[in-house]
């Protein structure tokens, strides 16, 4: 383990990250709220953090090991986390606990979306600002970015590209070079995060909230700059928007850059993972809908589709954007919509959860499985398209299921531990393992009121689930730390 390179590497993104508080220090100065000294002084201290941890190690040259990349992706999330919360913490406006501070920050980094606050809509512009802009970073991966900037400081990217995109399959690239690659995948984001903010603002919002809630969107977030959520604007073609980019942000971003290179939308109908993405989006709709209709929960046609397909696509996509309690849906509705959150969207997406692709090896493989009871001697291939799948993948695949089953099962029984009833405490563990956000129970709309040992304890399922589980246990292990 290089430590020195950890250190300087650590202290550069730090640095980094510094220039996320100077948007909302600029909003606290437009608007002249409360934010104004907070971010400053957070912004000093983040800077100075930085500079102490670099300035001793600024010589070190060392090429970065793949070790060497998972430890620095699970310092920098966790202490990124801390950092981020710096600011809340300082506000008197919400006046909150350091927990509760670094629940918000780290909810809104992994694009959770799980908040502890109420009065979003009475807060500070800067903190409202922050709290959107936050998803937005954290969407596709401070890290990619960092790799992008990077290489020109001297430092390689791969390894801290490969922890931390999200998928079983990490060794593509869209470039030759990993940092043209994170590039590309910016520039992509960029665009679909301008394209949706014109959209809502097109639609009716205003500018602050049509940023703020576009930030959100392609991030897969849930953050809303108010607490009644998209339900607040009480709008369907806001909510159809909503729909249209948060498809978009669930598949695969490089299927996007495939799409602008050639010029072509056709490679997405082709793509396995894409088709059965959009395929159970259609049919959680479909039987949401159609439940909700059955039930007369609300009302006629025209209130029920908007209402099921909006909740459908957020709640699967793992956004958590909501427009109405869909917690107090009848009969199975609210478990089927977190349980539809646990297959998540595509790989190198915004989107959390399992993801599909992974889904659907698990599907392929019990069927291989099946027919090998049946023909013991035949030698059947998993296959994604034409392509057949390489049995590390599908190993690699199952274990990451079992591990995530495993670590799920223990933390529910953690918060039941401290005092949380069956249904909140799985759905808890559920909506931030995921990155979903809203749960059921006591934390159907907000994690205010729950233990400071059950916060720590759901902000270690959220890194668990940005970082996709494996990137955070390995540190664990004892062989990662053997020379």
């Amino acid at each position: 383990m290089h430590w020195a390179t950890v250190q300087r590497i650590l202290g550069l993104l730090l640095m980094l990250f510094s220039i996320s508080m100077v948007p909302p220090l600029l909003i606290a100065l437009l608007y002249g709220d409360a934010g104004l000294v907070p971010f400053a002084a957070s912004f000093v201290a983040i800077v100075a953090a930085g500079a102490l941890l670099w300035l001793p190690v600024r010589g070190d040259r060392h090429e970065l090991r793949t070790r060497d990349g998972f430890l620095i992706v699970v310092l920098f999330w966790t202490v990124l986390g801390l950092a981020g919360a710096v600011p809340l913490f300082l506000s008197d406006e919400p006046r909150i606990s350091f927990t509760d501070a670094a629940f918000e920050s780290l909810s809104g980094l992994t694009t959770t979306g799980a908040t502890v606050l109420t009065g979003i809509e009475h807060l500070p512009e800067s903190i409202r600002f922050y709290r959107q802009q936050l998803q937005w970073l954290g969407g596709m991966g401070i890290i990619v970015l960092a790799v992008a900037i990077l290489p020109m400081l001297g430092i390689g990217g791969m390894q801290l590209y490969r922890a931390e995109m999200p998928g079983p399959v990490k060794d593509s690239k869209l470039t030759p070079r990993i940092g043209e690659t994170a590039k590309a995948l910016w520039y992509i984001y960029l665009g679909l995060t301008l394209a949706c903010a014109l959209a809502y603002w097109l639609a009716g919002m205003n500018w602050f909230d049509a940023v703020g809630h576009a930030f959100s969107t392609v991030a897969i977030g849930g953050y809303s700059t108010y607490d009644a959520s998209m339900g607040h604007f009480d709008s369907p073609l806001i909510e159809m928007i909503c729909v249209v980019f948060l498809l978009i942000a669930g598949v695969n971003f490089a299927m996007h850059f495939v799409a602008w290179r050639r010029r072509s939308l056709r490679h997405y109908l082709r793509d396995t993972e894409v088709r059965w993405f959009i395929g159970i989006m259609v049919s959680v709709g479909c039987v949401v809908t159609a439940t909700l209709m059955v039930t007369g929960h609300l009302g006629g046609w025209g209130d029920t589709l908007h209402h099921a397909i909006f909740q459908s696509v957020s709640i699967g996509a793992t956004a958590g954007f909501t427009t109405t309690d869909f917690d107090s849906w009848p009969v199975f509705l609210p478990v089927l919509l977190i349980m539809t959150a646990f297959v998540g969207g595509c790989a190198a997406s915004t989107a959390g959860g399992i993801k599909v692709v992974r889904f659907v090896l698990l599907i392929k493989q019990g069927y291989r499985e099946i027919i090998r009871l049946i023909h013991p001697q035949a030698q059947v291939l998993v296959k994604i398209g034409n392509r057949a799948v390489d049995e590390r993948v599908i190993d690699a695949v199952w274990g990451f299921f079992a591990a995530y089953i495993a670590l799920f099962a223990i933390m529910m029984l953690v918060l039941m531990g401290t005092g949380l009833d069956q249904v909140t405490a799985f759905s808890a563990v559920a909506a931030t393992i995921t990155n979903l956000g809203p749960g059921l129970g006591a934390v159907a709309e907000n994690y205010g009121g729950i233990s400071p040992v059950a916060k720590w304890v759901l902000m270690f399922a959220m890194l668990l689930g940005r970082l996709e589980v494996f990137t955070l246990l390995v540190l664990f292990t004892p062989a990662f730390w053997r020379r």
